[in-house]
């Protein structure tokens, strides 16, 4: 196999959840562009017709499924819609997620466990379903945050504990299934990339975040998908347990 060959994802099947906005789309639009068939989860499936047409720009097939991640049973519907349509899931890229800036002693319980289930624990039902049906050499990528490794100047204890978990969930899946199953599992930590959660963040408080970064600037959604495929390649076959920051320098400060 060629240096090139190995980045492709040439009859492969991918699992996005979260993919009806953000980076989300960014990751399936690339997962598309690099060979793979999409299947697209999301709340807001009436969302995901804009994703699939990317998909399909790239003449890949996308299959678009209604997913609620906080339920297991909405996890594993999605897996067995994907099995149903393209018959194998090689790749899942856990992106759903939410996030709040809530001072501790304001933030309710009902709060904080809304953000654990969607953020933590959607991804474990996620992969589980996944990790029921995937062949080895399969690759399952969670999407943590660089909040799960230093802190930013907001208050986000559920968002942070969510991240900081996804960090151990993905080591301890790795050391259960890469050996095992032939699954890699990895987790990417981006730094500070425009989305939609941003879109509520304080106004300056990105600006304010830049001289923090030695790059100097936010990421640009591409970078972080370009990461995503890497991941899921043959090309990051010797990878797993992992977590990689893409932040540009931010957790090095």
């Amino acid at each position: 196999m060629s240096l090139s060959e190995l980045f492709r994802l040439d009859g492969k099947v991918a699992v996005v959840t979260g993919a009806s906005s953000g980076l989300g789309v960014a990751f399936a639009d690339a997962l598309a562009e690099a060979g793979a068939d999409v299947a697209l989860g999301a709340r807001r499936v009436e969302r995901l017709a804009d994703t699939a047409a990317l998909v399909e720009q790239h003449g890949r097939r996308a299959l678009s499924v209604a997913t609620d991640v906080s339920d297991p049973d909405s996890c594993q519907a999605l897996v067995d819609a994907a099995m149903a349509e393209f018959g194998r899931v090689d790749v899942l890229v856990n992106n759903a997620g939410i996030g709040t800036a809530v001072p501790a002693t304001r933030e309710t319980p009902q709060q904080f466990r809304e953000v654990i289930d969607i953020n933590l624990n959607g991804c474990y039902w996620m992969a589980q379903a996944c990790g029921r049906v995937m062949q080895s050499g399969s690759s399952i990528i969670n999407i943590s945050s660089v909040l799960g490794i230093t802190t930013a100047g907001l208050p986000q204890a559920a968002y942070a504990a969510s991240k900081a978990g996804l960090i151990g969930m993905t080591r301890d899946l790795a050391q259960q299934w890469t050996g095992r199953k032939g699954i890699r599992v990895n987790a990417i930590a981006p730094g500070f990339f425009v989305s939609e959660m941003t879109d509520s963040y304080p106004d300056g408080y990105l600006d304010a975040m830049g001289a923090r970064i030695p790059a100097g600037r936010k990421g640009d959604a591409h970078e972080l998908a370009a990461t995503v495929v890497f991941l899921a390649s043959d090309a990051a076959g010797y990878i797993t347990g992992q977590t990689l920051p893409v932040d540009g320098g931010l957790t090095i400060t």
